[in-house]
């Protein structure tokens, strides 16, 4: 059976709706939780593919958070390899700064609900295809990454151009998070750590607005991140079945 490798740096964070349509597929998901054990290393070779979430740390914080270097150099190695990447979020960060981009601070966070527009590369795109010329996602970020030398631009915000990107044929940084459902999201607007850390930074968040605005569109972004997720996951394609012998009876 194949797997597929993923990076979790905050319990808070998982694969939300990705989980299932990983399983769904036949994939095993081999976690690594970089919160719980930060100085694992893990052997990519073993993996069909690679998604790398977020979290709240950010790429310059790699001085005191050595997995951040772990995880650059697994992603690296993956991209050698030619396997799949998605990158979510701090993942796409990772993953852009692996590819000589830079990652700074945006101008203002990005928080609750956004109109994600596609390029017209993003338009034609294998994978992102699916949203349509504009969509609205759910945004949760305070840095952001400038799109790789040589990758595709694919989607922008009006707050904040550089949203998604691809690498070659199967690499991806998401800026946002299409893998959110409802509870998800309540879970985030109750943690006091992540609401805390906007207040210090002077952005107050409308946690009811959010919610009405989640109430209104979380079902059209759940049927869109399925269709562009599934595409992703034909690139890593389906787990290739054991042969067994038939069965013979002997007399």
């Amino acid at each position: 059976m194949s797997r597929l490798l993923v990076f979790q740096h905050v319990a808070a964070e998982p694969l939300g709706t990705l989980d299932p349509l990983i399983r769904r597929r036949g994939h095993r998901i081999r976690f690594k939780n970089f919160e719980r054990h930060p100085d694992t290393q893990p052997n990519v070779e073993r993996y069909r593919g690679l998604v790398v979430l977020g979290g709240p740390m950010n790429v310059e914080d790699h001085a005191h958070r050595a997995h951040l270097l772990t995880e650059m150099r697994a992603i690296e190695r993956m991209l050698e390899l030619g396997r799949p990447v998605l990158g979510i979020c701090l993942g796409a960060q990772l993953l852009a700064h692996v590819l000589g981009a830079p990652v700074q601070r945006h101008a203002a966070p990005e928080i609750g609900w956004h109109r994600l527009q596609l390029t017209n590369a993003g338009k034609t795109d294998p994978v992102l295809a699916p949203l349509g010329d504009a969509a609205p996602v759910f945004q949760w970020h305070r840095y952001s990454f400038q799109v790789p030398p040589g990758a595709e631009h694919l989607a922008r915000t009006d707050g904040c151009e550089p949203q998604a990107f691809r690498h070659g044929d199967n690499a991806y940084g998401f800026q946002f998070h299409l893998e959110m459902d409802q509870p998800l999201i309540e879970r985030w607007l109750a943690n006091p750590a992540y609401l805390a850390e906007l207040a210090a930074h002077g952005h107050a968040t409308d946690t009811e607005a959010i919610r009405g605005h989640t109430r209104a569109h979380i079902a059209s972004m759940q049927a869109h991140a399925d269709a562009v997720f599934n595409r992703f996951l034909d690139l890593v394609g389906r787990p290739q079945r054991r042969y067994t012998l038939p069965s013979r009876e002997w007399v």
